[in-house]
């Protein structure tokens, strides 16, 4: 098969230059990271504490005192060095490296002589490692700060941190594995095994590898290693503080370790737990060309994105356990949609684009990029949904203990603050998922449409190109070469499900026919340095309906342009907003608003409100429907639903009932 490989290796051959995308990334490095530095020194005021270097100030000895936070509060400090180490690849900073080495030494000082490394149990249990591999996120903490190394790694070329982990790597491949003396288990929390596939490509040491598909393998298999482990343990839960009793099948589902992972075919359970995993999944069906493993990413992939997600690409549905529920069941109001999860959809989404390309995931991707994940962060980087709800009543969300974890405004910080570093290591590492080649094809794969330089090596030669983008307020793109081999080769532009087929395509000017694979453009030719390839889909306003089965959105319609869904607030439309209603052929009318937030888009439309007026302040709350007058007329104004929230606080929905 033709391998499709990144567009990144080493340092970064993609580079962004990008009017929209440039501020988010900017916003990153000199406000996110700084943040949350500060954040993870305990330095921000009315915030909860994170002490996050404060535990491995006393892992390694420099200071006295109990563990703080969670179990898992290693990995924050982790998300935050790859954070960094994606910004120093594309913008080196001698200040912003001579912090993070010093996190490193501290990192390398508080590992064990056996290579074992978690400040929670170097702390506080130290005789209790790897013995409640259910619960504790040992493993988890360990991929993530693997994670790091090779972002850290690939940045700057140091390597301490990558020698940390080797050798944190091989002390787990010592503990877990087949033979006698050795754990049959997993982690509860996957991670581990996406990182391992990176730390494996990193350093060509097939262990790693090899690790990584255990654990996959293991997942699910009999006798089920966590109902086995809690069994041996007859310990307490580190989260009840009561008598651990062995998982039921449910429970299980929970860690997606209900049964082997080859025969799932439900997106079920902690939804940030299983696209980590599925990521792992694709990217060992990638590198070792195992079809069940492909197959079965195909078919989860299916289920989660078109029965389990919502139109902002937010996944997991229920805040009970941050979970998926149900095929279709996806509530506005109640919605979980963490942030996580929909960072762990995109890694994925690339996962599947590099085993394959195809369009779908890509859209996908883009989805979930434009709405759920900036929309989770505040436009002044100091803030952040941990929850992204579709629909926010403030006053419930305050007073209706079922919708305590919907929040109305965004937070500073978080003692579970697993999100805000998410975000900033994906920004940080934009420039990956823009691009996709296969050498041995001869063929680039665009499948974001953000402006930058970008070179890759094929088998033809070398091909260097500058694109430019003005997504998402208008769709015009142009690839224009700057250095091209003397042979074939193709350029593959993806045709965004948004457009509805309808896509424009030029050459120097001139209009062109193209191929369509797999969803997208493929135009194969001896190219010019100089040439300029125009791509042009048809981007436009439109109201969108859900399936039938989704309960929560019949009789109702969202408004999308492009990638973005858009939203009603109550600044610009008065409460309440489940009053408010649109004709089904409503005209969208689309308009450049300069001075809101920056600058952006904003639509509006006529519509319709019931007429709360006609009810007196002691009327009884129910009449007949013959007595209920005619709705007046009003004009909805609808703004990206990135940008909700950075107002005042009030009512926001995505639906609008429909007439």
């Amino acid at each position: 098969m033709n391998r499709i490989i990144s567009s990144q290796s080493g340092r970064s051959a993609v580079r962004i230059d990008d009017e929209f995308w440039n501020r988010f990334i900017e916003l990153v490095r000199g406000t996110v990271i700084p943040y949350q530095w500060e954040a993870l020194n305990d330095s921000i005021p009315e915030a909860e504490p994170s002490y996050a270097i404060r535990n491995f100030r006393i892992a390694a000895g420099m200071e006295e005192g109990a563990f703080g936070g969670m179990v898992f509060q290693d990995s924050d400090v982790a998300k935050w060095l790859e954070a960094v180490g994606f910004s120093l690849a594309q913008h080196p900073d001698a200040e912003l490296e001579r912090t993070a080495d010093g996190v490193i030494e501290l990192i390398a000082m508080a590992q064990h002589e056996d290579g074992y490394l978690n400040t929670y149990f170097t702390i506080k249990a130290p005789g209790e490692r790897w013995t409640n591999l259910y619960e504790a996120h040992e493993l988890y903490c360990a991929g993530h700060m693997m994670e790091a190394a090779v972002a850290y790694y690939y940045a700057t070329g140091k390597s301490k941190l990558l020698d940390v982990m080797r050798k944190f790597a091989d002390h787990i491949a010592s503990v877990f594995g087949p033979e006698p003396d050795q754990l049959r288990g997993y982690d509860g929390h996957q991670e581990i095994e996406l990182a391992l596939v990176k730390l494996y490509e990193a350093t060509g040491e097939e262990r790693y590898m090899e690790l990584a598909r255990f654990f996959i393998d293991e997942r699910g298999a009999e006798p089920n290693f966590l109902v086995e482990e809690t069994k041996r343990r007859d310990g307490r839960s580190i989260w009840t503080d009561r008598k651990l009793e062995p998982p039921t099948l449910l429970q299980l589902a929970y860690n997606q370790a209900h049964r082997p992972v080859r025969e799932q075919d439900t997106a079920v359970g902690h939804a940030v737990r299983a696209v980590y995993m599925y990521t792992a999944m694709a990217d060992l069906a990638r590198v070792t060309e195992d079809r069940e493993l492909r197959d079965a990413c195909r078919r989860l992939w299916n289920n989660m994105t078109r029965k389990q997600m919502y139109i902002t690409g937010g996944i997991g549905s229920t805040h009970h356990g941050e979970a998926f529920s149900f095929d279709y069941d996806l509530p506005n109001d109640t919605v979980y949609a963490e942030t996580c999860a929909s960072i762990g959809l995109i890694f994925f989404a690339r996962r599947m684009l590099l085993l394959e390309a195809k369009s779908e995931y890509a859209d996908v991707m883009e989805r979930a990029l434009y709405n759920n994940v900036i929309g989770s962060m505040s436009q002044d980087g100091k803030h952040y949904f941990y929850v992204n709800p579709l629909e926010v009543w403030p006053e419930a969300s305050e007073r209706n203990p079922g919708r305590h974890h919907v929040k109305a405004t965004r937070q500073k910080w978080f003692g579970c603050s697993c999100c805000p570093p998410n975000v900033a290591r994906l920004l940080s590492s934009l420039n990956d998922y823009v691009y996709t080649s296969s050498a041995e094809a001869n063929t680039i794969y665009a499948h974001l449409f953000i402006g930058g330089e970008a070179r890759f090596t094929l088998a033809a030669g070398e091909v260097a190109l500058q694109q430019q983008s003005l997504l998402p307020w208008e769709s015009d793109t142009r690839f224009t070469f700057t250095a091209v081999p003397e042979s074939v080769f193709t350029m593959a532009l993806r045709i965004p499900s948004w457009c509805g087929g309808s896509a424009a395509l030029r050459l120097n000017g001139v209009p062109m026919d193209y191929e369509t694979r797999n969803g997208y453009a493929i135009v194969s030719r001896t190219w010019s340095q100089g040439d300029c390839l125009e791509w042009a889909p048809e981007l436009r306003a439109q109201l969108t309906a859900a399936h039938p089965s989704i309960r929560a959105d019949a009789g109702k319609a969202a408004i999308e342009r492009g990638p973005l869904v858009f939203c009603l607030e109550e600044t610009d439309n008065g409460q309440p907003l489940a009053s408010l209603s649109i004709a089904r052929d409503a005209e969208l009318q689309v308009r450049f608003d300069a001075e809101l937030l920056g600058g952006t888009v904003v639509i509006e439309a006529d519509g319709y409100a019931d007429d709360a007026a006609a009810w007196q302040e002691d009327a009884p709350p129910y009449r007949p429907m013959a007595q209920q007058p005619a709705s007046r007329a009003v004009r909805l104004r609808a703004v990206p639903y990135y940008l909700w929230g950075n107002r005042e606080t009030g009512e926001m929905t995505v639906w609008l009932r429909t007439q």
